[in-house]
């Protein structure tokens, strides 16, 4: 009976709905680099619909992904970290001195959303200076506890 009866299960399962693993993007130690790799990274990360957990660190062009990813698909853990600070020109080009370029200042907050730029705009705007927002209130307002870490 079950031999007669194991043909026709394989043909119902190969017909259930499946989910993909939903893959996972962990930040723990990111602090930025050139707004132009940041901006592809998270296009790619975006089109593969994959999770982001900020688990740590993100400053400076690692915060770009709250305005490339949706929102939905990121979360943070309590050791989260967000930091902010003028965009530089690429040092290479500077002789290694800092330089802030407004242009690319002005397009980095143009990725963040209206949460993030309210936030920058309570404390001051942004400077060469990093300031960062740690777990708790503030972070939550921008993005969701990740649940399976609290």
């Amino acid at each position: 009976m079950l031999r007669a009866a194991f043909p026709l299960l394989l043909l119902a399962a190969t017909f259930l709905p499946t989910t993909p693993a939903e893959a996972i993007y962990r930040i723990t130690r990111d602090f930025g680099g050139r707004v132009d790799v940041y901006k592809t990274k998270y296009v790619a990360l975006r089109d593969k619909r994959e999770r982001i957990v900020i688990d740590g660190v993100c400053n400076s062009a690692c915060t770009l992904l709250l305005g490339i990813i949706p929102r939905n698909r990121v979360c943070v853990t309590p050791r989260a970290s967000l930091g902010f600070h003028e965009a530089y020109f690429d040092p290479r080009y500077t002789a290694g001195v800092k330089i802030t370029s407004k242009e690319a200042t002005a397009e980095m907050m143009g990725y963040y959303p209206r949460e993030v730029k309210s936030w920058i705009a309570k404390k001051g705007g942004l400077t060469p200076q990093m300031k960062s927002i740690k777990n708790g209130a503030d972070l939550w307002a921008i993005l969701d506890p990740c649940p399976e870490e609290f």
